[in-house]
């Protein structure tokens, strides 16, 4: 890839490649726009097949971060840090948790020469602990013991909470539903957002069905809340009123959306579009797609309200502005003739320019 081609073609700021020899610091950190204020965004670690899988990731999560600030008016810009992880990496023992610290420890150093332009949090494949380490180095880090985001996995139920509230919207809005009762939702991936949004689900009385690639996480799925197990491979294209994709990216594509047998798209997967052409594949077949970055946004507005000194209440009813900006979104596209990713692009960008 031409890094330099992906940097323009995306609008990204800067793109920091960090070496730590001691420790074998492998990273990457992107800063998308800083137009608001300093980049906000987590920090995540994981093993990808290589450095440009990395580095592409990283700058599309860096940008999505952007457009999700923008679009609820938060003080912050997008950033995103990606640790590669090696295969070789140690996971477990006292040694390797030492040796873990450092590997933090270092990363928090590269973010400290950057002049508190980048604030990094919680990800994918990080802990508290990892971001106490950090803490060691630099202040310019959330999600640390301590704070409300630490406590109990508090940023994942929010951002499950969001996208329960835009899917309540949006079944108000297109089906005249006042709850998601008897409505069949399938949710793909079962992680820390994903089995908390089904228990939201569950409440309001909705017929759920799950898939996962880890068949314990489906089991509890299915004894605490009743659900369907649905393999895998056939997730995309099982008969369902909200298709809810809540793992990897990239779900909506070529492949899969000729496969959809669902009303509506409402996930806290990041970038579920493969291309942003594939939100007008959605729209032509008739699909409604509640853009990513809208309604999975409970995560960072709590950490944005943190920041600014806000209490645990105050950032719950916070949350409750996901709802009614998924409906500017969608009310936003149905006035333009567009389709609602595209729409949820225009707001934002129009807010990044002050508008």
């Amino acid at each position: 890839m031409s890094i330099f081609r992906e940097i323009i073609r995306g609008s990204h700021e800067q793109v920091v490649l960090c070496h730590d020899a001691e420790t074998g610091l492998k990273a990457v950190i992107v800063l998308h726009d800083t137009r608001l204020g300093p980049a906000l965004g987590g920090c995540r670690m994981k093993r990808y097949a290589s450095e440009e899988a990395a580095l592409q990731d990283a700058m599309r999560l860096a940008q999505g971060m952007t457009y999700k600030n923008a679009a609820y008016r938060l003080p912050y810009g997008g950033g995103k840090a990606v640790i590669w992880q090696d295969e070789e990496f140690p996971t477990s023992g006292e040694r390797d948790e030492a040796a873990r610290t450092r590997l933090f420890q270092a990363l928090g150093t590269r973010i400290e020469q950057l002049g508190g332009r980048y604030v990094a949090g919680l990800d994918l494949g990080t802990t508290i602990r990892d971001m106490d380490a950090i803490r060691t180095r630099t202040k310019h880090v959330t999600d640390t013991t301590g704070t409300i985001m630490a406590t109990e996995e508090f940023t994942a139920e929010m951002t499950a909470y969001g996208v329960y509230l835009a899917m309540r919207a949006a079944a108000k809005r297109e089906l005249n539903l006042p709850t998601l009762y008897d409505l069949k939702v399938l949710v793909q991936g079962l992680g820390k957002v994903g089995r908390r949004l089904c228990r939201y689900l569950y409440e309001d009385g909705a017929r759920l069905l799950v898939s996962d690639l880890n068949p314990k996480a489906e089991a509890e799925a299915i004894r605490l809340f009743g659900a369907r197990r649905v393999r895998p491979d056939l997730a995309a294209g099982t008969a369902c009123d909200i298709f809810a994709p809540c793992a990897a990216g990239g779900v909506l594509n070529d492949r899969t959306i000729p496969r959809l047998k669902c009303r509506m798209v409402i996930g806290a997967a990041n970038n579920q579009l493969l291309l942003e052409r594939h939100g007008e594949l959605l729209e032509e077949r008739g699909i409604r797609y509640a853009p990513d970055f809208i309604v999975n946004a409970g995560g960072i507005i709590i950490t944005a309200g943190e920041l600014q000194g806000l209490g645990r209440e105050e950032l719950v009813r916070s949350v409750e502005a996901v709802g009614p900006m998924l409906l500017e979104v969608l009310d936003l596209a149905e006035a333009r003739n567009i389709p609602a990713s595209e729409a949820a692009l225009r707001l934002a960008e129009a807010r990044l320019g002050g508008g």
